[in-house]
């Protein structure tokens, strides 16, 4: 038996996210649809975290233990041949058999891209969200970093469920050309987490809500203080660190 890590790159646009689901496409689903076709085995792949509907990744991380008679970059080049092509397996490799891509996961970074112009290129809008309006940039660079905290998360996430106290590391606003990037690294995320923050800060950049009052909203508590979640689309799963 051998255990497998994969990096994975994907444009999650027209897929219904990571996790597999009963007819609709997803991309654990057509990663284990793949691997089936190639091993003739029905093989689960664990992520290190489901990415919702529209989401896009550059390092989702996955594992799958099996007992294989192919050698890893084989099964690479095997498996790329036969995926999609917005489907891409960046590197497979075995890898100690307590790895386990969700548990030994220690922090993730996502960015959300938003495309502040009154145009845009149709070869940029499946990846980015666009704001054709002005936006306060300084005052979304203000409020970034009260997001840097260990604390319940509650009023920015559609959790109800999980344990919602989230350690975020990182966060914060930069500008290149006629984008804005928002980038965020915490040691976990709730559901709708960070689209939900990335919609306060646009609220922020309209000039809408103040920078100090993300302290109210955590104070609170409650997700009806907090601003609409921003589409899908803009956010990537960039890297996930072990």
């Amino acid at each position: 038996m051998q255990n497998y890590k994969l990096i994975i790159s994907y444009d999650g646009i027209d897929f219904h996210g990571w996790q597999r689901q009963p007819n609709r496409r997803t991309i654990q689903g057509v990663l284990e649809e793949s691997l089936a076709k190639i091993t003739q085995k029905k093989i689960p792949i664990l992520g290190s975290g489901r990415t919702d509907a529209g989401v896009h990744a550059q390092g989702q991380v996955a594992h799958f233990k099996a007992n294989l008679n192919i050698k890893a970059e084989e099964l690479l080049r095997a498996l790329n041949s036969i995926t999609p092509d917005y489907v891409r397996i960046i590197s497979l490799k075995e890898i100690d058999m307590n790895f386990h891509a969700r548990k030994s996961a220690r922090s993730k970074i996502y960015q959300y891209r938003i495309f502040n112009s009154p145009e845009i290129s149709p070869f940029l809008f499946r990846y980015v969200f666009h704001w054709p309006s002005p936006l306060k940039v300084s005052l979304m660079k203000e409020a970034a970093p009260y997001f840097v905290r260990e604390a319940d998360f509650t009023a920015f996430s559609s959790n109800r469920l999980l344990n919602p106290v989230r350690k975020v590391f990182r966060s914060e606003i930069r500008k290149k050309g006629n984008e804005i990037i928002y980038t965020i690294e915490a040691n976990g995320f709730l559901r709708y987490m960070v689209r939900t923050i990335t919609g306060t800060l646009l609220e922020i950049g309209k000039g809408k809500m103040k920078p100090e009052q993300v302290e109210d909203i955590f104070r609170e508590k409650k997700r009806s203080l907090a601003s609409p979640t921003a589409p899908a689309k803009g956010l990537c799963l960039v890297r996930v660190n072990y």
